[in-house]
């Protein structure tokens, strides 16, 4: 299948890059502020995580309930947006963190942007002046993010958890295609950090690189990660060739292509979005049908379960148990919002 296919609009995500600068989100022509900008910026990284070297410049490069990662320039330069909980950096915090090169907002973790209905897509287009963003923010810049979602839209995404297993994207209707080959199952949980800020059986990040998937309750973190095989290889990946907390993925036969930064695993189609308080909402059927869901088939077993729970504090080691939590699981899937 060609993934490039036209994007209608969904909504604009705009920001004012000031100490108390609006964060705007409009999908016609009214903006609703969502919150401010505590502490703006005026620089990049320009060694950027690794898996962002895989995206264009000008377009959203990670999306996460904890940040968003914006690609300026090639390689890896790139600035954050980040929620107010990282005006103190939480304990045992172990993922990409580039504090000089970020915008501190007032809104929380798991939240609008960060995971709840506002937040983007990797690969969403991100302008200045109708021109895509390509520069370090000076100050007083307000810049927005196209948030828009591929036409064809699927119902799932099913992962064989077997060596040589099938990752297929099911349509509604019947449709379906395998996309990518399982290189290695995952049998574990790791103490992925920005786990904490989100509930099982959801998505904590995209980006290039990863779909990140937590297992816990809490203020405490567990989850497991799938990442492209080329990736696989990146010297800070060390652990994911010897510990079990990774699923790898590769091209299939018929591809050939190494998935790193391609639709639909590592851009355009998956996000954290989720709100825990959608179920008190009025219109709460029409929140929870927009939400993404994580569920398992057990070995032994025909019908899809709820994800593990697993969770760990932050910085206690990592117990035998945890290498193969998840040892059982056949199959994973992930639903997608039906609006």
């Amino acid at each position: 299948m060609a993934w490039a296919q036209a994007t209608p609009e969904a909504f604009y995500i705009r920001v004012h890059n000031a100490p108390q600068g609006a964060i705007e989100v409009s999908s016609g022509d009214t903006w609703i502020q969502i919150g401010v900008v505590i502490y703006p910026i005026d620089k990049v990284n320009q060694k950027g995580f690794t898996a962002s070297q895989w995206i264009s410049p000008g377009m959203v490069a990670a999306t996460a309930v904890n940040a968003v990662h914006i690609k300026v320039s090639e390689p890896q330069t790139i600035f954050s947006i980040l929620p107010m909980d990282f005006l103190k950096v939480p304990a045992g915090y172990n993922s990409y963190l580039s504090p000089d090169s970020s915008i501190y907002t007032s809104i929380p973790a798991g939240n609008s942007i960060f995971g709840g209905e506002y937040s983007p897509f990797v690969g969403n287009e991100v302008t200045i002046g109708g021109s895509k963003l390509t520069r370090p923010l000076a100050a007083g810049d307000i810049f927005d993010i196209r948030v828009a979602r591929p036409v064809k839209w699927p119902r799932s995404i099913v992962f064989e958890n077997k060596f040589g297993g099938a990752v297929t994207v099911k349509y509604p209707g019947g449709d379906e295609e395998v996309v990518a080959e399982v290189l290695r199952p995952v049998q574990g949980i790791g103490r992925f950090a920005g786990t904490r800020f989100i509930n099982p059986g959801r998505i904590r990040a995209n980006h290039p690189g990863v779909i990140d998937i937590s297992t816990a309750v809490g203020d405490k973190v567990g989850g497991f990660q799938i990442i492209p095989n080329k990736h696989a290889q990146s010297p800070e990946m060390l652990s994911a060739r010897v510990l079990t907390q990774w699923m790898v993925v590769g091209p299939t036969k018929v591809s050939g292509q190494s998935p790193e930064g391609l639709e639909p695993l590592f851009k355009g189609f998956l996000k954290p979005q989720y709100d825990p308080e959608a179920i008190f909402a009025p219109n709460w059927q029409e929140k929870m049908l927009r939400q993404y869901v994580v569920e398992v088939k057990m070995e032994g077993e025909e019908g899809w379960k709820p994800m593990p729970i697993f969770s760990l504090s932050a910085d206690e080691e990592l117990p035998p148990e945890a290498n193969k939590a998840l040892i059982k699981v056949k199959e994973i899937r992930i639903l997608f919002p039906l609006n």
